[in-house]
């Protein structure tokens, strides 16, 4: 038995002896000794105990020039501020809306007792690509039966689309896309990343609002043989401006008298039309032919499964080796870049395409979806038409589709921003999505206001005093009609109004 005297370190010193020892090392003295001095513990730049960052170097990123617009418009305390800039559905009340028929599905898939969450295969689930090729193909498709159609899982259509476009960076000798111009801001961004260049071909027509045909017909017949052409399957994003049946078939036969190999980016089959089969058209006129293509689908709009990031990438071949051997390709693009995908998201849709009932209910609530669209693009129309905006806006009516591009400027964006409230991207596009019967009036009157306001200011400019414009006003003026006259369809509209204002 040890006495009281004993000389055994207790915890206590242990403990403060090693917390010494550490401080030495961390604040060394003067007088520490040569082979202290090589042993003491400097801070690295990766430490806690350094000043700076080894970020510190990193600029601010610009926000995304659509999901920027909700982050505004959430800073936005007004009451009447609207949101028209991202392309989700909301119900007449305003709300997001999940669709009843996936809320079955999602209480189906509870209540399984034998689902498991292991690890989906690298392509994802085989109902899923299944059912997903015979939506955008059709069931009777002979690409379907011949086996010459390989389809995988993918994240959502952003996700599809990069998978497919790396694929094509690594497997596809041409590594030039054409995409559309205008075309949604995530293309031009991605693809390079996938190891592609970027091109575009003219497509939006902004003196009438509608397609500019013959620019897209000579741009693709002046693009290098085999390069690809991204295309939009239908609703046009941003636009909403989509190419006739007859037009289709012209871009068709001149594709493939070019070898040009189309990529269609499918965001919006059935929420356009109402009709899964007529959305899908331009796509199976290109697989009806015999030829090869990519799709890529997304069921973020369609069953507004948003979130849960649910798309599907289809590659049509020749034959079905090859689409074998595509598949295994494809593989090798995905594994080391998300390994394998969700499924969840998968699972409820492969649960309602693969009933019938569910699959008919389905297209019921996607058809109501679309016509409330179709009305709120006509409610819009009547009440401009009402108010006696300036201009032809019938545009609104002859586009298709979530968006519409309004034709207005930034300035006036910015003004209804400011004044009204109201959340867009820059270039005008707007959800028709977002709008309700309630909301109609207070868009119209901001876009009336942002279109008549300019008018406004040069006729009291004009009639200020009595007094003649000096030089300065003069050029004011004259930017002022250079402005407007870029808001309306037909410029003469413009200058008769002003000449009334006079």
């Amino acid at each position: 038995m040890r006495s009281q005297t004993d000389h055994t370190p207790s915890v206590g010193s242990v403990t403060d002896r090693r917390l010494s020892c550490l401080l030495r090392h961390l604040h060394p003295s003067p007088s520490s000794s040569a082979m202290e001095s090589d042993r003491t513990i400097s801070a690295l730049p990766t430490s806690s105990f350094g000043s700076d960052s080894v970020f510190a170097h990193v600029v601010q990123g610009p926000e995304d020039a659509i999901l920027g617009v909700t982050v505004a418009f959430n800073k936005d305390p007004s009451p009447i501020k609207l949101n028209l800039g991202v392309g989700a559905y909301r119900t007449e009340e305003g709300k997001p809306l999940v669709l009843n028929v996936v809320r079955k599905a999602e209480q189906l898939l509870v209540n399984d007792k034998s689902r498991v969450k292991e690890y989906l295969p690298i392509v994802g689930l085989a109902d899923f690509n299944k059912l997903s090729a015979k939506v955008i193909f059709g069931a009777d498709s002979p690409a379907i039966q011949e086996n010459r159609v390989t389809t995988v899982q993918c994240l959502s259509g952003t996700g599809s689309l990069r998978v497919g476009g790396e694929f094509l960076a690594r497997n596809y000798p041409q590594r030039t896309i054409y995409i559309p111009q205008p075309t949604w801001g995530n293309h031009a961004k991605l693809f390079p990343l996938a190891g592609l260049s970027v091109k575009t071909y003219r497509y939006y027509d902004p003196p009438t609002r509608g397609l500019n045909f013959q620019g897209l017909l000579e741009d693709l017949s002046s693009a290098p043989l085999g390069a690809i052409v991204l295309l939009h399957a239908c609703a046009h994003n941003p636009t909403g401006v989509d190419p006739t049946i007859e037009q289709w078939e012209q871009i068709r036969q001149l594709m493939r008298s070019k070898g040009l190999l189309p990529f269609f980016d499918s965001a919006y089959q059935g929420f356009a039309s109402g009709s899964l089969d007529a959305d899908a058209q331009p796509v199976r006129m290109f697989v009806a032919d015999g030829g090869e293509c990519l799709v890529a689908q997304s069921y973020a709009k369609n069953m507004g499964l948003y979130g849960e990031r649910v798309g599907a990438l289809s590659i049509v071949c020749k034959s079905a080796d090859v689409a074998i051997r595509v598949e295994s390709q494809l593989k090798l693009v995905i594994r080391p870049m998300y390994s394998n995908p969700p499924i969840h998201g998968a699972s409820i849709v492969a649960t309602i395409l693969k009933d019938r009932n569910m699959f008919d209910e389905w297209t019921v609530e996607l058809k109501a979806m679309a016509d409330r669209i179709i009305s709120m693009r006509q409610q819009l129309f009547e009440a401009l038409r009402a108010r006696g905006t300036p201009g032809d806006w019938s545009h609104i009516i002859k586009q298709i589709g979530m968006f519409t591009f309004t034709g207005l400027n930034s300035e006036q964006v910015a003004f209804m921003t400011r004044e009204y409230h109201i959340y867009m991207t820059s270039d005008g596009r707007i959800s028709m999505a977002g709008l309700s019967s309630k909301t109609v009036p207070h868009l119209a009157d901001a876009i009336h206001a942002a279109v008549t306001g300019h008018l406004i200011a040069i006729k009291i400019a004009m009639s200020s005093n009595g007094i003649g414009l000096k030089l300065k006003q003069y050029y004011k003026l004259l930017l002022l009609l250079l402005l407007m006259e870029s808001t309306f369809q037909d410029p003469s509209t413009c200058r008769v109004t002003i000449l009334r204002l006079q």
